[in-house]
């Protein structure tokens, strides 16, 4: 009774908060739903102003789907699964797994701007460790086509994935928090919106790369050919970095052969893979899938 009781709080205090967020009854700073639409319509203003591939439309290939994917993903799922993720937190709980127990260093007595800094980094690297995964192995790969099923990037491209994908990156990135002892998120909304306007600055249609910077934040340059459809020879992946490039250049995983921004993007058959939201989100759970 227990468990199931939290289940529904959680689920119900997840639908109350949207809601809240999407009637501004919630403050500016935490409003996720809002702050995702006005980022996104900057960076989409800024494709609009300053297009790389000029020939590409303002409303491009799979647009609406795309942009469907963003509050599926940020919102609709994230409601949906609330219930089971504090079912595994009681879990831990009775287990006496805490915050505490976990971690490796306290950073409660830093600056707060420190702590967001250590917050950042930890949870870009376990985010980049995951997406190789996501890569390298097959039971990962077949859900993480649903992202690379693009063909022609925008900013709304940068939350088109599989709902397995949340399953995966989820646990992991707990996990990196839970290391880090002594941290209050109570400013964590900081991090939150910087890494949304990396994200889609990555997959948007503009030419940037950050200058020397571009050695430690990830760039649309670099995303590109990320989702390029022919890798080098041996590769499964490049360019695995989410909001830092920094990864890729100490792990040899960087590859940026030009900046044309003309290459084809996708997969070898993904001219065979599903179109529709519904049939993607199915994709990968029947056998022989890939």
């Amino acid at each position: 009774m227990k468990y199931l009781e939290a289940f529904f709080n959680a689920f119900m205090g997840n639908v109350n908060w949207t809601w809240k967020s999407i009637i501004f009854e919630v403050p500016w700073y935490t409003n996720y739903f809002w702050g995702l639409i006005a980022i996104s319509l900057a960076v989409w203003g800024l494709e609009i102003a300053f297009p790389w591939r000029k020939n590409q439309a303002v409303i491009r290939q799979d647009f609406w789907l795309d942009t469907f994917y963003m509050f599926f993903n940020f919102f609709i799922f994230s409601i949906c699964i609330a219930g089971f993720y504090k079912i595994l937190a009681l879990t831990f709980e009775a287990m006496h797994i805490t915050d505490g127990s976990l971690a490796l260093f306290d950073i409660s007595q830093w600056q707060p701007w420190v702590q967001l800094l250590v917050f950042f980094i930890i949870l870009d690297f376990v985010q980049w460790f995951t997406h190789v995964l996501l890569h390298r192995y097959s039971f990962f790969w077949k859900f993480h086509k649903v992202h690379h099923s693009v063909k022609e990037m925008g900013f709304a491209a940068h939350l088109r994935y599989h709902w397995m994908e949340n399953v995966f990156y989820k646990p992991l990135k707990t996990i990196g928090v839970m290391i880090i002892g002594g941290f209050e998120p109570n400013q964590a909304y900081i991090v939150h919106f910087i890494t949304i306007a990396i994200g889609h600055l990555n997959h948007a249609n503009i030419k940037l790369t950050w200058g020397p910077l571009k050695y430690l934040v990830n760039n649309p340059v670099m995303h590109l050919y990320h989702h390029a459809y022919t890798l080098p020879e041996g590769k499964k992946g490049v360019n695995y970095g989410i909001s830092l490039s920094v990864w890729d250049y100490i792990f040899r995983t960087s590859y940026v052969p030009e900046d044309s921004g003309t290459i084809e993007i996708g997969f070898k058959g993904d001219d065979q893979f599903p179109k529709g939201f519904i049939e993607q989100n199915l994709y990968g759970f029947k056998r022989g899938q890939q």
